[in-house]
Formats: C-alpha cells, structure tokens, sequence
C-alpha cells in the first residue's frame, strides 16, 4: 500500500512537471511580446536598453493602422453576430429537431474544425471567384462565419443541453408553439451562452489570419496589417506594441465569454426546475 501511495505521488509529480513545463514551452514566447515593447531598441533581444513607451505612441496617428483595425472591427462583428445566429439554429435544431437531418447539418457545422486552414482559405478562394464575388470584404466576412460556427455550436449545444427538458415540455403542455417556447423560455435562459458564443466568434473573427490572406481585397485586416510590417525590421516595435494591446484586450473578452458561460450553467444547474 505504502508502495503504490509513493509511486502515485512521485507520478504526480512527474505529471506536474510536465504540465510546468508544457506551459512555460507554450507562454513564454508570448509573454516576451509585452517584455520586448517597452524595450528602447528596435532589436528584440537581451539584455534591454531601457524602458520606453515611444512604441506605443506611434500606434496614434496611424491612417493604415487605423483603417485595418476599423476592417477588423466591422468583419468581427458582422461574423460574429452570423456564426452565433447560426450556431443556435443549428444547436437547437440538433438537441430539440429530432430529426437525422439537423443532427448531420450539426456535425458537418463543427468538422471546419477539423480542416487545415490553408485548405478552408484555398477552397474559399475557388468559391468566392466561382459565385463572382471575388477577394472582397464580403468574402472575409462568409469566411469567417465558417471558421468561428464550430466553436459557436459547441457552446450553444452545451447550453441547451444543460437546460432540463421538463422546462420546454412544460411550456409546449401550456399551448406554446416550439416557435413561442424558443423565443419565450429557451432563448432568455441561454442567453449567456449566446453572448459567450459572440464573444468567442468575435475574437476568432478578429484574430483570423489564413482565410484573410487568401480573401482580402484591397481592404486588409488588422493581421494582415501586421503581417506586412514584419518586412520592416524598423517595424518590430511598434508590432509588438500593436501585439501587447491585443494579447490584453483579448484575454479581457475571452476571460468575460468564460465568466458567462459558466454562470449560465451554474444557473442552470441550480435551478433545475
């Protein structure tokens, strides 16, 4: 007995280790971005020059810069708002539709998680110049409502999931049609999940690089902004300076998408009735 508690501790320990070092091998790098910007020097490297905020003022002022973000903001929303439409559709439809069609309109809506994103942006690319629609904000706009669905449906189907059935058969016993029961009882109760699910589709909207590069027309996105000034080495400062901000405002909306989430689903699990 004492034997086996000392390999299941000295298993742990291995365990955490790895987990230690698996987490450092993957945030470090990303940790010196923010390091790095404050650095007085346009080379990114050790030991630093001194602290500086000149590479963050340079982000004011910026018509490029400012025109990629505006591109940005508008495509996350609009696709944002697309996917999570779609993502409760289609979640509702696979968990309460009971038919084989919703559950197979269901998985093909999560499998774009599963494909190379070089193979989503190319086949993107033969469409859009099939329909006529070409390289265009449009374009980027359809794209992205593929790429951020699955994570959308997931989310919704939790939710929805999580939400005792008694409550719909109840309201659907009381002469609510499914339209009423959907709009009345089912959509208010998840509606932090849905929430969760725009935020999370908006940040994977805005973070989206590879469909951008093969559907942007003449109007680029915040990524691809920063792709091109990686050709600069001048540039480097003021990149990771652009990179600060967003690892920040992306940890504030991915932190809130999680708080909702799990909040409606303690709701849920508290109130089951």
């Amino acid at each position: 007995m004492k034997a086996e508690r000392a390999g299941t501790k000295r298993d742990g320990r291995w365990l955490a280790l790895y987990v230690l070092a698996y987490l450092v091998f993957l945030y470090l790098p990303v940790l010196l971005i923010p390091l790095f910007s404050f650095n007085d020097s346009i080379q990114a490297a050790f030991p630093l020059q001194g602290f500086t905020l000149q590479w963050y003022e340079t982000l004011y002022g910026n018509p490029a810069l400012s025109g990629a973000l505006l591109n940005s903001l508008v495509i996350g929303v609009i696709a944002a708002s697309g996917a999570t439409l779609c993502g409760v559709t289609v979640s509702y439809m696979d968990l309460y539709g009971r038919s084989p069609l919703a559950t197979t309109i269901s998985a093909i809506a999560r499998l774009p998680i599963l494909i190379p994103g070089v193979i989503v942006g190319i086949s993107l690319l033969i469409l859009v110049n099939l329909i006529g629609l070409g390289p265009s904000r449009v374009a980027i706009v359809l794209g992205h409502i593929l790429v951020a669905l699955p994570t959308t449906v997931v989310i919704m189907r939790s939710r929805f999931a999580a939400i005792p059935k008694t409550i719909r058969e109840a309201a659907l016993d009381l002469g609510a049609t499914d339209w009423t029961t959907f709009r009345r009882v089912m959509l208010p109760l998840s509606l932090p999940a849905v929430l969760s699910a725009f935020m999370l589709a908006f940040l994977i909207s805005f973070d989206e690089f590879i469909v951008v590069f093969f559907l942007a027309g003449t109007e680029p996105t915040l990524p691809l902004y920063i792709w091109s000034q990686l050709r600069f080495p001048r540039s480097l400062p003021t990149v990771m300076a652009l990179g600060t901000v967003i690892l920040a405002v992306s940890f504030i909306i991915a932190g809130t998408a999680e708080i909702l989430r799990h909040r409606g689903l303690g709701a849920a699990r508290r109130n089951p009735a």
